[in-house]
């Protein structure tokens, strides 16, 4: 299995288009100031030693010399040996509401961002336990499928935005469908789901399909986000609010009657959340009583690491540009290899 160890560092690849931008920018700036003093052929001929060429070939080392840097920092290694490893768990999925009205303000900074903020702490509250991830609005979609990598959950709960759901509205009872086919076919491990959304359901019936979930072993708790009092639902883009079809400001309020409904019939609990956490500690409490079950997992347990030929390389590479001019010296403009004798 390859696998980078500290993966994290990969993200500094993305300076290399950054790099490049600002050579051509360079570039640019120096042949404005050449045609300051003549025409530019005019100029190239009075610095015939000048080699554009070598110029590019140098840039070309030290952005590959870069980019090889920053893979042996992301330390490339390779499995070599597999072991079983046993956990005590449960699983969990997490379903976030992305549609328009998680957009609206009553909470601090948004709905969605607060959703967000709780979902995080609900993360680094996790031992041996799984987590997935579930988006949606007028449809559901896996996000993350049930895993023990903390770290990827947390990526992927930064990215989430209404803009990655096509379909607006608000289909919980969707939500609850997929949730129900995305876990392990584990029996005996618990499962729950916890549901962020303010609740304003127009799709389907989300009861029905928590009864059916609460049949399967399925514990659903319910996050209501925003304020019964609601207020105006943002634009997407950021100018003003939405509108219906005749002109007036969309309204969205907390539907509390509609999750408490979901949370009874999945035999969970519903909580409100605002500027603090204290509706999440409730649900990490409930999660924490759930009976753990041990699962085993193969797990590579010795690396080989590869660091080491990205290192050298660059080395490699750095030693070249640094030894390679950006000027023809007379010696080689002299050099002729189709010269042929008389």
């Amino acid at each position: 299995m390859f696998q980078f160890h500290n993966e994290e560092f990969l993200w500094l690849l993305l300076l290399i288009p950054g790099f490049v931008l600002l050579w051509w920018v360079s570039r640019r700036n120096r042949k404005k100031k050449i045609r300051q003093f003549g025409d530019p052929q005019v100029v190239a001929g009075l610095m015939p030693e000048v080699s554009k060429s070598l110029r590019r070939l140098k840039v070309i080392l030290l952005l590959s010399a870069f980019g090889l840097i920053v893979i042996a920092i992301a330390r490339p290694r390779f499995g070599s040996s597999l072991m079983e490893v046993k956990r005590n768990g449960i699983e969990m999925i997490v379903a976030i509401d992305v549609s328009n009205s998680m957009l609206t303000r009553d909470v601090k900074p948004n709905r969605l961002e607060r959703a967000k903020k709780s979902v995080e702490k609900l993360i680094s509250e996790l031992q041996n336990d799984k987590i997935g991830l579930i988006v949606f609005a007028g449809d559901a979609y896996v996000q993350l499928p049930v895993t023990n990598d903390y770290a990827s959950a947390k990526m992927f709960l930064s990215t989430i935005n209404p803009a990655m759901v096509p379909k607006q509205g608000t289909a919980i009872g969707s939500a609850i469908d997929m949730a129900v086919r995305s876990f392990t076919s584990e029996n005996q491990t618990s499962k729950v789901l916890v549901i962020f959304t303010d609740g304003e359901n127009h799709e389907d019936d989300p009861v029905s399909s928590a009864k059916t979930a609460a049949e399967k072993g399925i514990v659903i708790h319910t996050v209501g986000m925003g304020l019964p009092n609601g207020q105006p639902v943002p634009a997407p883009d950021g100018n003003g609010f939405l509108k219906d079809n005749s002109g007036n400001v969309v309204m969205s309020k907390l539907d509390e009657a509609g999750l408490k409904n979901i949370a009874l019939a999945g035999n969970g609990i519903y909580v409100r959340t605002g500027s603090s956490n204290s509706g999440i500690e409730l649900i990490s409490e409930e999660i924490g009583k759930m009976q753990q079950t041990t699962t085993t997992s193969q797990q590579y347990s010795d690396y080989d690491e590869k660091f080491a030929y990205p290192a050298a390389l660059a080395l490699l590479l750095l030693l070249a540009e640094l030894f390679i001019s950006d000027r023809i010296t007379r010696k080689k403009s002299r050099i002729d290899i189709f010269k042929v004798g008389n």
